[in-house]
Formats: C-alpha cells, structure tokens, sequence
C-alpha cells in the first residue's frame, strides 16, 4: 500500500500496546492459568469451572450484556467475573481482589517482539509518545514507562477506541493538534478506523499479512512491524539512521 503520510505534520506519536507491541494471547492464556492455579487451593470448583474456556466466555458475554459499562473496564469485568463463579459456587468472595492480582501481575509479564524495544526508543528520541490501548498494560509495570510521555486507557479514561475522545485525550496531552498525531495499530478498527475518524494520520501495523478490508478508509501507511514503521519516517531524520 503507497503511503500517504505527511510526514512535516507529525509531531507526536500515538501507539497502541497488545499485539502491536507484543502478541497479546500467550499473556491471557499465562494469566488465566495462573489465576486458576492459584484459586485450585483456595476455591476448587471455582478454580475447576474458570478452567472451561466455553463457561468463561459465557459469562463474560452475559455481563457485557447486562452491564455494558463494563465493556471497556477489564478490571472490573475480570473482577466482577471471578465475583460471580465464586458466589455460583458459594465460595469466598473476599478472594475477588487477590485472585485478580495473581491474574494482573501475570498479564504483565510480556515478551516484546523483537523489533519493539529498538523502535521504541528510536521514537522516543524524536517524538513525544503516548500510549492508547483499550487493554489493561500498564507500560510502567512492564518496564517500558521511560519511553512514553503519556497512556490513556479505556478502563481508566472512560471509553476506548475507535471513540475520537480518547485520541484527541492522547493529543492534548502532549501539547498537539489531533491531524500532528499519527496513531500506530495492529487493529484495523479501532486504530485505524477510529484514528481516521479522530483527524490523526494513521500507520496500520499489518505483521499477519492480511488483507484491508474497509472500503470507505484507508490507512496512510501500511508496515509489517516497528522497524519499518521508523524507515518509513526517518526521512524526517535523515541524519540518523532508523533501528534495524
């Protein structure tokens, strides 16, 4: 895909977290069997019931139903999920709280694709970088806190992408205009999409190859991962090469 971007607008960068910058889906699995292991001695059946993958999505499914509010609070949907399976199985509820540590501290433990942390810290030597993920990362407890001069969350902003508020929160918060962000993402929807519709340029992160699939919207840019992302914008620094 040519890219579109002006790169003489771009004074901050937006970045979304979870498979953007790591693959997201070996840290949930980590964490949910984590929390399991730790609730086996303290509350077996629960343990035993969040151990069924079909059971768990189920209730998930069934909360953001009855409480939508929760959709973009992960804190509070997992918390109020091991809520309900301990009460279903009429056991302690006053483990609600540690048992979602267990599952928080586990979640954090990410494992980087190798061509983020030298991207990383090439951007942020040139550019203001915020962080805009509807996940629950936490950059700082990840040890990547020194790279990012802001993060916005949805479970702590209140709504998540593709809603424009949050995207122009990201601007706001380094002293630009919403069309000098760009906004890099792996998810065509909410980062892409949603970027589009906030005013920022955008940077589709596409590692999978697959294919674009919305009509009507375009990326300004498409790369397979981090590293390209900083060759495509170092003619903006051409005096100091980008990260290989």
């Amino acid at each position: 895909m040519t890219s579109l971007l002006d790169l003489s607008r771009i004074k901050a960068i937006s970045l979304d977290l979870d498979d953007t910058l790591w693959p997201i889906w070996p840290v949930i699995a980590r964490a949910e069997q984590a929390l399991q292991d730790w609730l086996r001695p303290r509350a077996p059946k629960t343990a035993l019931w969040l151990a069924d993958t079909e059971q768990r999505l189920a209730l998930r499914r069934q909360l953001i139903a009855e409480r939508p509010e929760l959709s973009h609070d992960l804190r509070a949907l997992r918390q109020e999920q091991i809520r309900l399976a301990l009460a279903q199985h009429g056991e302690d509820r006053a483990l609600v709280t540690p048992a979602y540590e267990v599952f928080i501290a586990e979640r954090m433990r990410v494992q980087l694709f190798d061509d983020a942390r030298p991207a990383l810290a090439w951007l942020a030597q040139r550019f203001p970088v915020v962080a805009v993920s509807n996940g629950n990362a936490d950059v700082r407890r990840i040890g990547l806190g020194h790279y990012f001069s802001a993060g916005f969350s949805a479970q702590e902003f209140g709504v998540g992408k593709p809603d424009a508020r949050i995207f122009h929160a990201a601007a706001a918060s380094v002293g630009v205009a919403p069309h000098e962000v760009l906004h890099v993402g792996d998810d065509a929807l909410l980062d892409v999409v949603g970027a589009l519709g906030a005013g920022l340029q955008t940077v589709w992160v596409n590692r999978g190859a697959q294919d674009w699939t919305h009509a009507t919207h375009q990326p300004h840019a498409t790369v397979a991962d981090m590293s390209a992302l900083c060759t495509l914008l170092r003619p903006q620094f051409s005096e100091v090469s980008a990260p290989r």
